[in-house]
C-alpha cells in the first residue's frame, strides 16, 4: 500500500489520471510488472491490470450491485448467474460483504465504496488506485475499509491511494510519497516519520487543529427550525419532526452517515425543497414560503456538499463563478446588469485572501484542483457578510494548509456573529469547530452531544445507531439557551 500525499494543486490527481490512461504524459516512462506501458485510455490501463476508484462514486442508484459491477464489462461473465457467482466469490475472497441483488440506493456510503472496489476487481485489476477513499466514511467504516485493503494486499494486489488524512496514511501505508508543485520531494517510511513532519513536507507548516477554545454564542436566535417534515417519492419519509435553533456566534455541528437526511435538511432550509410540514424562521421572519433567491438575498451563505453539481459552472471563468448566487446586488450587479469589473475585482480579492492557486481569474473553474475550487466557493459564500452559513463538508478534498485557512475563516466569522450549520464527515472537524453537536439518523435528530466531552468513536457509534449515549433534546421545544464558554 503506497500513499500519495500533497497539498491541493500539487499534481496528485494529474499523476493518477496518467496512471489510469485518462491523460497522456509529455515525457517519462511507466512500467507495470517490469515492462514499459503506454496508457492511452482507461481501457489500456484496465487491460494492464490497473483500476481506479474515484472520490465521487460513479454508481447508478436505481440499479442493483450486480448491474453496477457488470456495466460496461458484460463480455466477461454476462449479466446473469455467472456474473452473480463471480461477484460473490470476490466478495468472499476480499471481505467485501456484498449482496449482488441489493439496489445501490439502499446501501450506505461504506457499502457503496465496496461496490466501487468490486467493480475494478471484477475487471481483473491487480493495481488499485483510490482517490480520497475515506473522505465520506465514519471511523468504523474507515476501519472496515482498511481491513479490506489489507486483505487485498495479502492476496498480492497493490494499492495506491491519495489522502489528506495524515494519521490514516501513517497507520495503513507501507510507503508514502510526498508531492509538491508537481515534483516528488520525498518518499518516506511511515514508521520513521510523523504527521507533523509530513505536513511540513507538504506545505511547510505544522498539522492544523480545528479546536475552538472560547465561546462566542449569544442569546439571539438567528435560525429557528420547527417540526420540519419532508416526504419524498413513494411517500418515503425523508425528514421527521426536525427542530433546532442556531444562535448568533454559534456553530451547530450536524453529524450523520451520508444518506440519513443531511442533504434533504440543507436543501429544505435553502428553499430547494418544500417541506411537507414545519416552519423555518430567519431572525424573526418566517421564510418558509420564500424562494431560494430571496433567502440568499436575506443573508444565507451556502457551501454545497457537491461543488461540481451545485457550487460551480465548471466551463465558466472564475469571475463568472463569483456571481453565482450573488446576482442581486454589488459587487456583481449594478441594477439589473452584471457589473463585470466589480465581479472581476472582487474575484481577485477572493483569490488573494483565500489563496486560490490560479494563473488568473479568467481561467475556467474546471482547470483548478478540487481544493482550489473549494476555496473559491468558501470565499464567495463568506463575502457579503452573511448572517447564516450553511456549510456542507467545507473542507472535503482540501489539503492541510487550505483546511487550516477555511477553519480560520469560519472561526473569525463566528467571532463576528455568524451563525453556522456545519455538516461534515470529518468528525475531528465537527468536534473541534462546533459549539453544539446533533446526530441525525434516518431523517430524525436522535440526540445532542457536548463537543468538549465526546470522542470521534462515540460520535461514530451514535451515527450508525449502535449506541444511544446522546442527551436527547425535547421533540417539542429544543433548548435555546446560549452555551457556556468552553
Amino acid at each position: 500500500m503506497h500513499a500519495i500525499v500533497g497539498e491541493n494543486g500539487a499534481g496528485k490527481s494529474t499523476l493518477m489520471k496518467i496512471l489510469y490512461g485518462v491523460q497522456r504524459p509529455d515525457e517519462g516512462t511507466i512500467e507495470i510488472e517490469g515492462k514499459p506501458a503506454v496508457l492511452s485510455s482507461p481501457l489500456d490501463a484496465i487491460e494492464r491490470g490497473v483500476g481506479m476508484v474515484f472520490q465521487h462514486f460513479m454508481l447508478a442508484d436505481n440499479l442493483t450491485v450486480l448491474e453496477n459491477v457488470v456495466l460496461g464489462a458484460e463480455r466477461l461473465h454476462g449479466i446473469g448467474d455467472a456474473a452473480r457467482t463471480r461477484i460473490r466469490e470476490l466478495s468472499a475472497s476480499y471481505g467485501l460483504d456484498l449482496d449482488p441483488d441489493v439496489l445501490v440506493e439502499d446501501l450506505g456510503v461504506g457499502d457503496r465504496q465496496r461496490v466501487e472496489i468490486a467493480k475494478v476487481l471484477y475487471r481483473g485489476a491487480r493495481i488499485l488506485i483510490l482517490d480520497e477513499p475515506t473522505a465520506v466514511l465514519v471511523p468504523q467504516e474507515v476501519n472496515e475499509l482498511f481491513d479490506n485493503l489489507r486483505e487485498l494486499k495479502s492476496e498480492g494486489l497493490t494499492v495506491i491511494f491519495i489522502s489528506h488524512k495524515l494519521d490514516e496514511v501513517l497507520s495503513v501505508a507501507d510507503e508514502i510519497t510526498v508531492i509538491r508543485r508537481g515534483s516528488t520531494v520525498a518518499t518516506v517510511d511511515p514508521k520513521q516519520t510523523s504527521a507533523r513532519e509530513l505536513a511540513e513536507l507538504m506545505v511547510g507548516s505544522e498539522l492544523p487543529t480545528p479546536e475552538t477554545r472560547e465561546s462566542t454564542v449569544t442569546q439571539t436566535v438567528r435560525l429557528s427550525v420547527r417540526d420540519l417534515n419532508l416526504v419524498g417519492s413513494g411517500q418515503r419519509r425523508l425528514l421527521s419532526d426536525i427542530s433546532f435553533d442556531i444562535h448568533e456566534g454559534e456553530v451547530l455541528g450536524l453529524a450523520g452517515v451520508e444518506g440519513n437526511g443531511q442533504a434533504e435538511l440543507v436543501e429544505t432550509i435553502m428553499g430547494i425543497r418544500t417541506p411537507t410540514r414545519g416552519r423555518i424562521t430567519l431572525g424573526e421572519i418566517d421564510v418558509s414560503g420564500w424562494s431560494t433567491a430571496r433567502r440568499r438575498e436575506a443573508g444565507i451563505g451556502y457551501i454545497p456538499e457537491d461543488r461540481h453539481r451545485h457550487g460551480l459552472l465548471l466551463e465558466a471563468p472564475l469571475w463568472e463563478n463569483r456571481i453565482l448566487g450573488h446576482d442581486s446586488g454589488p459587487p456583481s450587479m449594478k441594477g439589473p446588469w452584471i457589473d463585470r469589473q466589480g465581479a472581476r475585482t472582487d474575484t481577485s480579492r477572493i483569490v488573494e485572501e483565500y489563496d486560490v492557486r490560479t494563473p488568473g481569474i479568467d481561467v475556467l473553474a474546471s482547470a483548478l484542483s478540487g481544493g482550489n475550487q473549494q476555496k473559491l466557493i468558501v470565499g464567495r459564500e463568506m463575502s457579503g457578510n452573511p448572517v447564516l452559513l450553511i456549510a456542507s463538508h467545507p473542507t472535503r478534498g482540501v489539503d492541510v494548509g487550505a483546511q487550516a485557512a477555511i477553519w480560520d475563516h469560519i472561526r473569525n466569522a463566528r467571532h463576528l456573529g455568524l451563525a453556522t450549520l456545519l455538516i461534515s464527515a470529518d468528525l475531528d472537524e465537527l468536534i473541534g469547530l462546533s459549539d453544539r453537536l446533533m446526530v441525525i439518523l434516518r431523517g430524525r435528530l436522535i440526540g445532542e452531544f457536548d463537543p468538549s466531552e465526546v470522542t470521534p468513536q462515540q460520535l461514530g457509534s451514535a451515527m450508525t445507531g449502535a449506541t444511544a449515549d446522546a442527551v436527547t433534546s425535547s421533540d417539542d421545544e429544543p433548548s435555546t439557551a446560549a452555551q457556556e464558554p468552553r
